[in-house]
């Protein structure tokens, strides 16, 4: 069968470019290995996720955003960087940014829901669930992938979607950078007795990370970052234990802590493609950049990311041009990697330093967090990072 475009991957970033490009009129395909009843109601999986007033703004002119719940949507009104016991902190509110929050807290499970249901009323966009891609290959006319099934489909363009470990990446021969980082995410919620007055707090202790972020209802996520060979021993702990651990983690500061889900590890690997196109072939999401969440861009990237390439062939299609051609591709590697490559660097150099524990990596923690507070322009600077109102 022949498409206009194939996306590979109906994970948040594959199908939020499905629907960006929905009402062009082009005919897609978006493979996916789930079956369509998991893409139509995806389960929990832990992971609360961050979202800039660019990734709003995004949503919202693509009719994602309306079909969240309100109740399921956390606005953050302020963050604090603190560093190891020390009560400074770096911190930043609502009102420095001039907007009724720094950012918004929203399920992944829900944005991948609204996603999906976003594209219900689109007949041009197809979902080909429960198919494995088992070859990828382009020429100058066309791309083509083999299905495990054995069928074959065609497209004018070819899209890679599927995570930062992407096999369709490697099947087109586009190199990546890769840092394992020998650490584990664990990520879970909890019930927190104090209000947290929706701020954020980023927690670098000597031996892990700690994330406590304001949700709805008295609830927070919780997101530790801490080396592999010590996740099985968290993970294994009782309810009690654990929550008494991030309890006194946190200085009590939000008095009784419960468990409200299961704990939820991921490894923690970052990655780059060496350049984000090839031949009538494209990489959108974490197949693109995958990055470490500890300064929350991932989702947010992979989605602007998306959206920079729909941008980019809608520019095409209005110009009458081949909308799949190396000109176009190379557009959209210009500008994502002009986005992408100081965010994933930067936010590499901050987990670097903020998991020594030499004594002058110690000292250059504590001096950052005084600068970030006390020069204007550098505070202005991350504010603007976190919440991408100036892109908005």
């Amino acid at each position: 069968m022949k498409y206009d475009i194939l996306v590979i991957g109906a994970g948040p970033a594959g199908l939020c470019f499905a629907r960006d490009m929905a009402k062009t009129g082009l005919c897609i395909g978006v493979i996916e290995k789930q079956p369509e009843s998991v893409l139509a109601d995806p389960p929990y999986d832990g992971r609360e996720i961050a979202l800039t007033h660019l990734s709003r703004k995004i949503m919202q002119e693509l009719g994602i955003w309306d079909l969240i719940p309100d109740e399921h949507i956390s606005g953050i009104k302020a963050a604090k960087v603190l560093n190891g016991r020390s009560p400074y902190a770096l911190s930043f509110d609502h009102h420095e940014a001039n907007e009724d929050a720094l950012g918004f807290m929203i399920s992944n499970h829900r944005i991948r829901k609204a996603a999906y249901e976003s594209l219900k009323n689109f007949k041009n966009v197809h979902l080909l669930t429960k198919s494995e891609v088992l070859k990828v290959e382009t020429d100058n006319e066309k791309g083509q992938i083999i299905l495990e099934d054995g069928k074959c489909l065609e497209s004018r363009l070819v899209i890679a979607a599927d995570s930062r470990f992407s096999a369709s990446r490697r099947m087109m021969g586009v190199p990546v950078s890769m840092l394992d980082f020998g650490r584990t995410c664990i990520v879970c919620t909890m019930h927190v007795e104090s209000p947290h007055h929706y701020t954020a707090y980023e927690c670098f202790h000597f031996d892990r990370t700690l994330a406590v972020l304001p949700l709805n209802n008295s609830q927070a996520s919780i997101v530790i970052t801490l080396g592999s060979e010590e996740s099985a021993k968290v993970i294994g702990m009782s309810k009690h234990a654990f929550s008494a651990d991030i309890e006194r983690r946190t200085d009590n500061r939000f008095g009784k802590m419960n468990l409200t889900s299961k704990l939820f590890p991921y490894p923690l690997v970052a990655t780059f493609a060496k350049r984000f196109c090839a031949e009538r072939f494209a990489l959108v999401g974490d197949a693109a950049v995958g990055m470490h969440p500890v300064t929350a861009h991932g989702f947010n990237l992979g989605l602007r990311g998306a959206h920079t390439l729909a941008s980019e062939i809608r520019s095409a299609l209005s110009a009458g041009c081949d909308f799949s051609s190396q000109k176009t591709l190379e557009s959209y590697n210009r500008k994502h990697r002009r986005v992408s490559t100081p965010l994933y660097h930067g936010t590499n150099g901050i987990v670097r330093l903020y998991t020594r524990n030499s004594p002058v990596a110690k000292l250059a923690r504590r001096a950052l967090l005084r600068l970030g507070n006390n020069i204007k322009p550098a505070k202005r600077l991350i504010l603007n990072q976190l919440t991408e109102t100036k892109a908005a």
